[in-house]
């Protein structure tokens, strides 16, 4: 596994959005400051693949992966793997009451050639390639198929964590030998086994199941080849003597046909004939279509006589003059005697509307007098009055004075107002002047109120006057309509005796429209017994017609009573000459069932004689030609189960070669025997190689050695002292554990079915415990490492002296909300 590219937001220190890219990285260190972030880079490469990371503790628990105060994490890692490039990502939320969850997580396999800076691009899903998980739980099982190593094993040979660098150095033996054949890929060699063991099985039953078919074949030798072959022969004979014996039975059978047609024919000829009868009532038809001729005629007699009547009232009323014009001069005899008697009301009411006019009009001019004499002596009373104020200032005066209001003539304030003298002259004219005012006042009502009288007079007599003209007018007309005009006598005589024709024309259309219904009706029975008649006639055609092929005698057309009965006898006579004739008809018949039931004897005979049930006479060629195909077919299976047993034979002689090289393979495949030497050799050139580093790193003091899977090293420093890794001081451990992870990392590809590809190394681990010569030590041994560009080596590191000797770093920093990562090249 080689990471390609690392999106991370939300995450551990990184609460903003941060990118780490690693494309053309082999060499690498994460630097920076003590909390930083260096080490989450890491936590975020193992939680994007598994889902967890080691600084966990293995708790399951995901809130770890949210930032300080943060509602979601997002950890998106490409990488490349075994020549194929996926991408992994997860996203962690905190809902709203506090629980953390994993909202989504999945697995997409990349094209061939997808550029991982693509991903800036706002790519879809789809974009991304083929989908491998789309759910935590899928993850759990795509991951270590894709990358070739459950989540423990990565952290112990890819991802070194701090404190967990020596868990390989000081695992047990069967947790280091489960890794190595993870690893290496051995259990390919397991599931070879398998597939052996699985093919040896399935031959042993494709054996059983082969001596079980041969077992059922047995029976097929020659003898029973022999007889099916004559068992053909033999229906083919039957099938060419059925076919010569057919024509005889057919004819047969045909000439029965005929001989029963003809009886049917003669029974059906007796049936018909002795069926002809005369209808029922045949005779009565024509008397009733006679009748209603006659009733049809009378009717219509009935109808001349009422519509002669009724046209002869209608000349009478017609000479008796129009009754409209009559009743127009009776009306305006009438109408002239009312305007006489209005006349002379209207006359009345004109002479009495004059003399109310002229009454009111004399009450007028009276009053108009009255009030213009009310008119002078109020000018009279006037002008007392400015006299009497002239000779008397002071009474004058003393009328205006008003009590606290200043005098108009000193404008002293007035305390008292004088009363005024009632001797004064003006006192005098004052009150004679309002009773002369009062006085007009009335004079001039009194004078609207009569003029007012008096047009209301003069409007009715106008009225009256013009009733009087038009009613005058009306009468002059009627005297001129009614000169030489009849009498309302007269007039009255002459309409009464125009509504008795008019009556007497009623009751002869009345008549009329009786006499029409009545000859319809006629005429529908006489036309129903006419078309009950003939319908009678057709019967009897029809039943003639029937009939003509024994050719009957002519029929009387003027009488159907004696035509049906003619008819009716020839008939009789015909039966009973048929009935005579019928024995030697059933006597033919019988002969031609016997001559059929002889042919098809002969057929069943053939059939017994091979051995066949009788078929029925219809039924024998198909039946005689499906025996002989019957029998060719077992002929043919027969050769075709002799050909399936050989066959058979020959499979089962490679199934059984199959068997015996399955069983071998699988026996030399056994755990116990060759993987148990694979992981020995294994392990041998893994501590050997790991040996070898460890002696440049320890300045020659330590070999590293194995005993029975356990691991040892050699003190060359205490005379060659052999000891268990566990006594290591920890700066030796550090070094110990490098050199297995370096030679597990450089020597894998040499031994490994690529089951699992380590083709990244990154390391979390104190490099500050080393010495100057150590450091310079690890520092060339994972310089040689990277330079051979097959992997990616990555270190954490506090060391300045081992960080400028890399030729990429990627600086970590914090401030008070988020970290962030910054790539540094050389």
């Amino acid at each position: 596994m080689r990471p390609l590219r690392l999106d991370l937001a939300g995450f551990g220190a990184f609460r903003d959005e941060a990118t780490v890219d690693f494309t053309d990285a082999d060499f690498f260190a994460l630097v920076g400051p003590t909390g930083s972030g260096k080490s989450t880079v890491l936590d975020a490469v193992c939680f994007a693949l598994y889902g967890t990371v080691p600084r966990w503790r293995n708790t399951s628990s995901v809130a770890n992966a949210l930032a300080p105060s943060a509602v979601e994490a997002r950890v998106r890692l490409a990488f490349e793997t075994a020549g194929q490039r996926f991408v992994a990502t997860r996203v962690v939320r905190r809902d709203g009451k506090g629980r953390v969850k994993t909202a989504s997580a999945g697995l997409q396999r990349m094209p061939d050639g997808f550029d991982v800076r693509r991903l800036d691009t706002g790519l879809t899903p789809n974009d991304l390639g083929e989908v491998l998980a789309g759910t935590p739980s899928e993850m759990d099982v795509a991951v270590p198929e894709v990358i070739g190593l459950p989540y423990h094993q990565f952290v112990t040979c890819v991802v070194l964590p701090q404190g967990e660098f020596a868990e390989f150095l000081h695992a047990k033996p069967a947790t280091r030998q489960q890794i190595l054949v993870n690893l290496l890929g051995l259990s390919a060699y397991q599931r070879v086994r398998e597939r052996a063991a699985g093919r040896a099985t399935a031959a042993a039953a494709e054996l059983a199941a082969a001596d079980r078919l041969l077992a059922d074949l047995a029976e097929l030798d020659d003898a029973a080849l022999a007889a099916a072959e004559q068992r053909v022969a033999s229906m083919r004979g039957l099938a060419e003597q059925v076919a010569a014996a057919l024509p005889e039975l057919a004819a047969a059978q045909a000439e029965q046909d005929r001989a029963a047609d003809a009886l049917r024919t003669q029974d059906d000829q007796i049936g018909q004939l002795a069926a002809v009868r005369p209808p029922v009532a045949v005779a009565a038809l024509a008397e009733a279509a006679a009748t209603a001729r006659d009733a049809r005629g009378r009717a219509a007699d009935a109808v001349g006589t009422a519509e002669e009547r009724e046209e002869k009232l209608r000349g009478e009323l017609a000479a008796a003059g129009d009754p409209n014009a009559l009743r127009t001069l009776l009306a305006a005899h009438q109408e002239r005697g009312k305007l006489a008697s209005q006349l002379e009301t209207v006359a009345g009411t004109v002479a009495a509307a004059q003399q109310d006019h002229d009454q009111a009009a004399g009450a007028l001019g009276q009053a108009r007098a009255g009030s213009q004499q009310a008119q002078a002596d109020l000018a009279a009373a006037r002008e007392a009055y400015g006299q009497a104020q002239t000779a008397d200032q002071a009474a004058a005066l003393r009328a205006h004075l008003v009590a606290g209001a200043p005098c108009p003539v000193c404008t002293q304030p007035v305390s008292t107002v004088p009363p005024v003298p009632a001797d004064s002259a003006v006192a005098h004219a004052e009150a004679a002047g309002k009773q002369a005012r009062t006085a007009a006042d009335a004079a001039e009502r009194a004078v609207a109120e009569l003029d007012s009288r008096v047009r209301e007079r003069d409007r009715a007599l106008t009225a009256a006057r013009t009733q009087a003209e038009v009613l005058g007018a009306r009468r002059s007309e009627l005297d001129t309509q009614l000169v030489g005009a009849p009498t309302p006598a007269t007039l009255d005589r002459e309409l009464a005796g125009i509504a008795g024709t008019e009556q007497r024309l009623a009751e002869a259309a009345a008549a009329v429209r009786t006499a029409r219904e009545a000859h319809r009706r006629s005429q529908a029975e006489a036309g129903s017994a006419a078309e009950r008649l003939t319908a009678a006639w057709r019967e009897f055609e029809s039943a003639r017609d029937a009939l003509a092929g024994f050719q009957p005698p002519p029929a009387d057309r003027d009488d159907l009573a004696a035509a049906w009965s003619a008819l009716a006898g020839w008939a009789a006579s015909q039966a009973s000459r048929l009935r005579a004739g019928r024995g030697e008809v059933v006597t033919a018949v019988a002969e031609a069932e016997a001559a059929v039931g002889a042919a098809r004897d002969r057929l069943t005979e053939l059939f017994r004689a091979a051995g066949l049930p009788a078929p029925s006479g219809e039924d024998a060629a198909r039946a005689a030609t499906v025996a002989a195909e019957r029998a060719r077919a077992e002929l043919d299976a027969l050769r075709a189960r002799r050909e399936q047993a050989d066959q058979l034979r020959e499979r089962r002689a490679g199934h059984e070669r199959a068997g015996q090289v399955a069983r071998a393979l699988a026996q030399h495949l056994r755990a116990n025997n060759f993987e148990a030497w694979l992981l020995e050799e294994a392990l041998d050139r893994l501590v050997e190689g790991a040996s070898v580093i460890l002696r440049d790193l320890s300045a020659g003091q330590y070999d590293l050695v194995h005993d029975g899977r356990e691991l040892f090293v050699v003190d060359h420093h205490d005379a060659g002292l052999r000891r268990p890794v566990r006594t290591l001081s920890g700066g030796e451990v550090f070094q110990a554990s490098l050199a297995l992870a370096l030679a597990l990392s450089d020597q894998l590809a040499g031994f490994s079915t690529a089951s699992a590809s380590l083709e990244s190394i990154l390391l979390d681990e104190g490099f500050g415990t080393l010495d100057a010569s150590t450091l310079d030590a690890v520092a060339a041994t994972l310089e040689n490492l990277a330079a051979r560009g097959d992997r990616m080596v990555g270190v954490v590191t506090h060391v300045p002296a081992l960080a400028e000797r890399i030729p990429v770093r990627y600086e970590t920093s914090k401030d008070a909300r988020s970290a962030r990562v910054e790539r540094v090249t050389e």
